[in-house]
């Protein structure tokens, strides 16, 4: 990337990650939905910056018509994120739900590249790495991670992009690590100006990304960045939402 070479790039970002991730999430009144999130502060979410990034993205509560509240997240060559100060039961509530809308898409945005791993809005679900349930080899790669960051990186991760270019795959790897794997819920500029309405079952995509169940805790970021392609976009999230599995 124009601001950190690939591999530290990503390693201080996951670390950074891991660093964020908070407490348990506490039950919701609906006991079928752990959050509902309508963005009308920030008061739940925290900064999430990346070491050697020093521009970062900016993240803002901004008013729709009538009374309704949107989060607007803005990149200019730069990248950060904010992130749910919560973890959550996966298993137990898998449905994701959300509604964005993008201004545009970065001309130079590719999901297949490195020089193309940006993204005008994604919505990262991230899994805290256990020492205890590691292999030998594993253990030792994640402690010299932390030995360098400082903390573990997350064990692994699922992102939900829209990405800039048309294409037929369902996701693909990270261009930077297998242990992300990359949903891509929308796809080109066709839709940027409207709100879509999104929805997922992180469980069944784990299980389709890594052939295996994903660790019971999870947590979650909102990120829009541009560190690499070096354009600017303007997005919005209307609304998230976290759920047991549909009826």
């Amino acid at each position: 990337g124009r601001c950190v070479t690939g591999a530290r790039r990503l390693a201080g970002a996951l670390a950074a990650l891991a660093l964020a991730l908070g407490a348990t999430a506490a039950p919701a009144a609906d006991a079928d939905v752990l959050l509902r999130e309508e963005f009308t502060s920030l008061d739940a979410w925290r900064p999430l910056t990346f070491p050697k990034i020093a521009r970062h993205s900016t993240y803002t509560i901004a008013t729709g018509p009538g009374s309704g509240t949107w989060l607007r997240a803005e990149s200019d060559c730069s990248a950060s994120g904010i992130v749910w100060n919560a973890q959550y039961d996966v298993r137990a509530y898998p449905r994701l739900r959300w509604r964005w809308r993008i201004e545009n898409v970065y001309a130079k945005g590719d999901v297949t590249t490195k020089s193309g791993d940006d993204y005008p809005i994604r919505l990262y679900v991230l899994f805290p790495y256990d020492p205890s349930a590691a292999s030998a080899g594993r253990r030792l790669k994640y402690a010299l991670a932390k030995a360098v960051y400082g903390e573990y990186p997350p064990d692994s991760g699922i992102s939900y992009v829209w990405e800039s270019r048309e294409g037929a795959a369902e996701w693909v790897p990270s261009p930077y690590t297998g242990s992300v794997a990359m949903f891509l819920n929308e796809k080109g500029p066709a839709r940027a100006g409207q709100w879509i309405e999104e929805e997922a079952d992180v469980l069944a995509d784990y299980r389709k990304a890594f052939g295996k169940d994903p660790p019971r805790t999870a947590s979650l970021a909102v990120m829009n960045d541009s560190d690499n392609t070096c354009e600017r976009s303007v997005s919005f999230v209307d609304w998230i939402e976290i759920s047991r599995p549909a009826p």
